[in-house]
């Protein structure tokens, strides 16, 4: 049966499902700051420094997965972007 691409928001949404389920307990006390990808399909997952490492990994043995989320290891954001709460205060006196 061929895999369909999932709306992006339903697939986040598994895949998230089966890090915290399956995976979490797993990685996060000797790799935080690294990235899983999850097959939000199969349940299969690859890790690497990045994203590219990853899914990489993933794809040796997924390599037609389709809905794939990474995630960044003890973060709840896989990027941010601007500045941060401390660069903040330092700018607005509190």
């Amino acid at each position: 049966m061929a895999v369909k691409r999932r709306p992006l928001e339903e697939a986040g949404s598994l895949a998230r499902g089966i890090y915290e389920r399956d995976i979490r307990h797993l990685v996060e006390t000797d790799h935080r700051g690294e990235i899983v990808a999850v097959d939000a399909d199969t349940g299969h997952w690859g890790m690497g420094i990045d994203e590219d490492a990853a899914i990489d990994q993933l794809r040796e043995t997924q390599p037609d997965a389709l809905n794939v989320l990474c995630l960044r290891v003890g973060y709840d954001v896989l990027h941010s972007f601007g500045i941060t709460t401390g660069q903040l205060t330092k700018l607005i006196p509190v």
